[in-house]
């Protein structure tokens, strides 16, 4: 048995490891009556997706030239069935996109192409680094680029849950001074206090509830159960809104825990999620295959989240990224080795969606990156700026990505 003493002492040093104190239940409560926050849901691809076959560059000679096996057919083609999607005459996407056509339509949907890192590597462990701490060739920097978003930005009621990643380890982006959490399931949601973790978890309930009518008011304790709330829940049982329909897949249940955990009005304001299997050497395939199939199970959860948040789209932006991209031409097994630039997709009610942002290089080899890749002409910390600037509203985005000046002049304009 743990004395209340011990449990009290290691209880609190179990708040801190997370970053605050119990008087936090307090403030969760307030944050739950709130107005709503402006939200920002980052998606990870990790491996190296290949943009050129998930928005297509149809109306590129090249596009073909460079890849006669997996190209994706033109829209034009009879094949209609594995064709792209023509978005605005020279890019389409991915026919396993169909089911985010429709925010394109909505003008709730944009791309920025040839989007990525001025750094050279094509190591996915330091490329994906790169991009987590927003610091291109910079291996030692301490903290990622959302966690110095949330150290900048004050909130006027910050709970535990202001910034979750929905993954079994802490994404490299949310390390660093301020609080975040990452749990893969909102189920086994506990405390974590070093090597006494088993030991709280087993008792933390038990001997804080026995101590809740002395040390707890009637707000701190509707917060207590809300956090004991998503502790016990079943996310299974949790009932999606306005007929979404999410993928079993892993992917697909940690977006719907997103949308589970928004809704429980908490205070969310940064949430994370990663999927992975995009780094496609061997038989990538096109509108069929190992790429489609991933592109599928992202298309639909991201589809599924969008309808299951509704209204609280206006407020929400969902950001997709991959840490390069892949060669234009196609290799000797049928696949892409990797490359550099890519594509970025930005959802939500205040984007100015329906367009491809930035400049296209074209992909005739003199216009590669070292006559490889697509190049780089936007820079992802540009992409990362305008979302902090003019979505999350932070006036001085500098303290963010140091080393480098964010100028609105280099946005890609993805915000009135």
């Amino acid at each position: 048995m743990i004395s209340r003493r011990v449990f009290l002492k290691n209880g609190a040093f179990g708040f801190v490891s997370l970053g605050f104190a119990p008087s936090f239940l307090q403030r969760t409560a307030m944050a739950a009556g709130a107005g709503r926050s402006k939200q920002l849901i980052a998606i990870f691809q990790r491996g190296a997706v290949d943009g050129l076959s998930v928005v297509v560059p149809f109306g590129e000679a090249d596009y073909y030239r460079a890849r006669p096996s997996i190209a994706i057919p033109r829209p034009s083609s009879s094949d209609r069935d594995h064709a792209a999607i023509d978005l605005d005459g020279f890019f389409g996407f991915n026919p396993r996109l169909q089911p985010l056509k429709p925010l394109w339509d909505a003008r709730q949907l944009a791309i920025v192409h040839a989007c990525g890192s001025p750094d050279s590597t094509r190591s996915h462990f330091d490329a994906q680094d790169y991009m987590e701490t927003a610091t291109p060739g910079v291996k030692n920097t301490a903290d990622g680029w959302l966690n110095r978003y949330l150290q900048t930005r004050r909130a006027e009621h910050v709970t535990p849950f202001r910034a979750v990643a929905l993954t079994p380890q802490m994404p490299r982006m949310l390390q660093g001074a301020a609080p975040a959490l990452a749990v893969s399931q909102l189920g086994q949601f506990g405390i974590r206090a070093g090597q006494a973790s088993d030991a709280l978890a087993a008792s933390f309930e038990s001997q804080y509830a026995a101590a809740a009518d002395r040390l707890l008011n009637g707000t701190d304790r509707d917060a207590f159960n809300a956090i004991k709330m998503l502790k016990t829940t079943d996310p299974s049982k949790y009932e999606p809104e306005h007929g979404a329909d999410y993928p079993r897949s892993p992917f697909g249940q940690a977006l719907r825990q997103i949308a589970q955990l928004t809704k429980a009005n908490l205070g969310l304001e940064v949430a994370f999620a990663d999927i992975g299997g995009w780094d496609t050497h061997v038989n990538q395939g096109a509108a069929q295959g190992q790429l489609a199939n991933r592109l599928d199970d992202f298309s639909r959860s991201i589809a599924a989240l969008v309808v299951d948040l509704g209204d609280r789209m206006a407020d929400t932006v969902i950001l997709t990224m991959s840490e390069f991209g892949r060669a234009v031409n196609e290799n000797g097994n049928r696949g892409t080795d990797h490359g550099h630039g890519n594509a970025m997709i930005v959802i939500g009610g205040d984007v100015r969606g329906g367009r491809v942002y930035g400049r296209w290089p074209g992909l005739a080899v003199e216009q590669r990156y070292e006559r490889r890749d697509l190049a780089v002409t936007t820079d992802f910390r540009d992409v990362f700026g305008e979302i902090v600037v003019r979505h999350l509203g932070v006036a001085n985005a500098g303290p963010i990505f140091p080393g480098y000046a964010i100028r609105p002049s280099q946005f890609p304009g993805l915000f009135a």
